[in-house]
Formats: structure tokens, C-alpha cells, sequence
């Protein structure tokens, strides 16, 4: 079946490449503002870090480094469906789409489960900050690097939360953008014609990744040895 790209043209654009490049235009500058976003939490983390090191050191010490490599792998996986998705749509397989964009939603939800366990166990051991953060030295999940203070201690996972609960909230406003791209797909929406929405949402998902990968060394691997 031929599908037509003026039929899939929006009334306010003269043509198909108009609309492709405008909507190209705005995901990119989308991505930036969220570039600033994430650049600003990356700076202080890069201040504090050399005001603190052995603060910044103890706390990356106790993070699990084993459930973060096993989420950075998920999400890796997840860039590799996502993409297979995108070649999907463009070459009209639309029940290999379906089965791609499935994977990735479920590889997102892995990742969140993971996420949860993690979080549950900072409140566990009183690592969340605020009025009942109190980090024993005498029962830490890792080495203690240096003399640093509950304060520097607290500013460390301050920014902890902020930077993973930040990326956590992409991949839960992610998921629910595949759930209705999946809606979407079942109904046989996409086509080679019309498949713009899925490769944005791609660069969106990629981009949540790679977020990730600088997250992870920068705050799981800091201070680690053999």
C-alpha cells in the first residue's frame, strides 16, 4: 500500500520537507535547553567536587557500583531497541516497530525498578537529605576517604538525588511517550511516509542515555580502585 506525503503534511507547512526540517529544528533545540539544564547540575557537581574530595570520594563509595553498571547495560540495550525501532518505521516493519518499542519501554521500566531499590536503600541507611540524613562512618556500605563532614556529606547526595531523580523523571516522562507510541504503532499509524515522530522520540531516548553515561563514572566510579 502507497501512502502519499501530502496526506501526512500538517495544514500550516507547505510541504513534507518543511515540516520534517521544522520539527528537526525544534527537537534539537529542545535538547539543548536540556544540555544547559543538565550542564548546570554537572558544573556544581565539578565545584563541589574539588571544594570536597574526600566528601565527594566517601560518598561515591557508598553507592552500589554493581546495580549501576547493571543499569548503565539496561540502558545501553535500550539506545540499541530504540534505534532498531526508528529503522523499523522507516522501512515500514511495523510489527517488528511494535516489538522494538515494547523492549525499550521494558528495558526504561528495568532501569526504574533497579532506580527504586536503590533509592529505598540510601533511606534505609539514613543517606536522604534533610532533617534525618546521619551518616555512620562505623556502619557505611564503604570506605571513609578522609574526615569529611555530615554537611559535605549531605551536599554529596543533594546533588545525587537531584542529578538521578532528574534523569529518572525523563525516563518515567519517556516511558509514557512510548506507551503512546506503541498505541499509535498497534493502530498502524507509522509508515515510511510517516514515521517523524518516532525518530524524534529516538533522539530524545539516546539523549536520556547518554546523560547517564557521564552520570555513572562521575558519580559511581569516583575514588575507585581494582
Amino acid at each position: 500500500m502507497s501512502h502519499s506525503t501530502d496526506s501526512v503534511v500538517a495544514h500550516h507547512f507547505e510541504d513534507y520537507e518543511q515540516q520534517t526540517e521544522s520539527a528537526m529544528l525544534g527537537m534539537w533545540l529542545f535538547l539543548a535547553q536540556e544540555i544547559m539544564f543538565f550542564g548546570g547540575l554537572f558544573a556544581a557537581y565539578m565545584v563541589y567536587r574539588m571544594k570536597y574530595p574526600d566528601a565527594w570520594a566517601t560518598g561515591s563509595e557508598q553507592l552500589d557500583i554493581v546495580l549501576g553498571g547493571f543499569n548503565t547495560v539496561v540502558l545501553l540495550l535500550s539506545s540499541v531497541t530504540m534505534a532498531s525501532s526508528v529503522w523499523c518505521a522507516q522501512k515500514g516493519k511495523n510489527k517488528q516497530l511494535i516489538w522494538g518499542l515494547i523492549a525499550t519501554l521494558v528495558l526504561g521500566f528495568v532501569f526504574l525498578f533497579v532506580k527504586y531499590f536503590e533509592y529505598k536503600s540510601k533511606f534505609e541507611h539514613h543517606l536522604v537529605p534533610g532533617t534525618h540524613f546521619f551518616f555512620d562512618a562505623a556502619h557505611a556500605t564503604g570506605p571513609v576517604i578522609g574526615s569529611p563532614t555530615q554537611g559535605q556529606l549531605q551536599l554529596f547526595f543533594c546533588l545525587y538525588f537531584i542529578m538521578t531523580g532528574m534523569h529518572a523523571l525523563h525516563m518515567i516522562i519517556g516511558a509514557g511517550i512510548l506507551i503512546w507510541l506503541i498505541v499509535l504503532a498497534m493502530r498502524g499509524y507509522f509508515h515510511p511516509q510517516r514515521y517523524m515522530k518516532i525518530e524524534l522520540f529516538g533522539f530524545y531516548w539516546h539523549f536520556v542515555d547518554i546523560v547517564w553515561v557521564f552520570l555513572f563514572p562521575l558519580l559511581y566510579l569516583l575514588h575507585r580502585h581494582g
